[in-house]
């Protein structure tokens, strides 16, 4: 038996816990060895690190992690505060992130805000109280008490999601802008004009409105635009993808292709296509952003924007380690959102 339930099965018989200088006694080696080899020191000659592992093994001994943190000033954790952990897209990034921490022996601790900037403080202050040597946040919309305390605190942090060369703090990113005028582009290049959007939530969300940003900078570069009539903000979900569809087609017939702020958005809208009788892509063309793994296995496959969630997370644990380690990065990082044409779009009805 290892880790937390041992200890909390000692505690409770009352048994006294074993400490490094029992394991050094055991192994017949200085304390200092044992602490080296808690640190994964190279150092130390075979021979000895089989004596303080076999040590380790028959006293069940687990190293106290705080009082560890507190001699070394490192806690050995990175901390990552995202919107939601319901998205796919976060979460292939969460999971990549701790895939590179792992051999460094850093744990990640990761929370999610639901895109309140209230909590996302609060958040930060709980992370840092437990013990946190550097912190992954979304995006740059962050208020300014958050980055107060990450400078009090002198806690490293990186910005993901977005590429600003203008900025004042560290990022990590794509042109959110830009991937949403690439698919504006290639729309308007099979010869719709009629174009409707279904974006996520802005409040709070610098990346939905870049998104937006994105999509009327490339209608008005055809002096076209995106009429309150034609636009709709809506929470990430399916369900209000389908409501917000269902009131477009009923009020703005004339749509012949949605641009949608992500594909779980897009998902809903071809879901409501289906049960509305609307044939994909012969009556409406559908695009979305993310590139989450299921949408180019859908019928139709689905057009979007890849977004490199992967290589996003593998950057910002190796960004974020280079820090921790007084190391030099380099600044702003860019990362292509490329787009993806696949089965969803075609030419309008009427002129194809």
């Amino acid at each position: 038996m290892r880790g937390a339930a041992l200890v909390s099965k000692r505690l409770q018989k009352g048994q006294k816990l074993p400490t490094l200088s029992d394991v050094a006694r055991r192994a017949e080696v200085s304390t200092a060895t044992v602490s080296r080899y808690l640190k994964s020191d190279d150092s130390i000659k075979p021979a000895l690190r089989e004596r303080v592992s076999r040590a380790i093994t028959e006293l069940d001994y687990v190293p106290h992690g705080a009082a560890r943190a507190l001699a070394s000033r490192r806690s050995h954790t990175i901390g990552a505060i995202i919107p939601a952990l319901d998205n796919h897209i976060f979460a292939v990034a969460a999971q990549s992130m701790q895939h590179h921490l792992d051999p460094a022996g850093y744990t990640l601790l990761l929370t999610n805000t639901d895109y309140d900037p209230e909590r996302e403080l609060n958040q930060l202050r709980s992370m840092i109280q437990r013990g946190l040597d550097g912190v992954l946040l979304i995006g740059q919309q962050h208020t300014a008490s958050v980055y107060e305390l990450l400078a009090q605190q002198r806690i490293p942090y990186l910005n993901a999601w977005v590429f600003d060369p203008r900025s004042n703090h560290p990022t990590l990113g794509f042109d959110n802008a830009e991937g949403a005028r690439r698919v504006t582009r290639y729309l308007l290049d099979l010869g719709h004009r009629h174009i409707a959007m279904i974006a996520g939530q802005q409040h709070g969300n610098d990346r939905a409105a870049q998104r937006v940003q994105g999509v009327r900078e490339a209608l008005a570069e055809r002096d076209l635009s995106l009429p309150a009539k034609l636009f709709r903000e809506v929470p990430y979900t399916i369900a209000a993808a389908r409501s917000a569809y269902f009131d477009l087609h009923q009020t703005a017939p004339e749509v012949t292709a949605v641009i949608c702020g992500n594909d779980i958005l897009a998902m809903g809208v071809l879901f409501e296509c289906q049960r509305l009788g609307v044939e994909v892509p012969r009556d409406l063309s559908i695009t979305g952003y993310d590139d989450i793994d299921i949408v180019g296995d859908m019928t139709p496959a689905l057009t979007t924007v890849h977004v490199p969630a992967r290589t996003m997370g593998r950057r910002a644990a190796e960004s974020l380690l280079q820090q921790v380690n007084g190391e030099p990065i380099a600044q702003p990082i860019r990362l292509d959102a490329d787009l993806v044409v696949r089965d969803s779009c075609a030419p309008p009805r009427q002129t194809a």
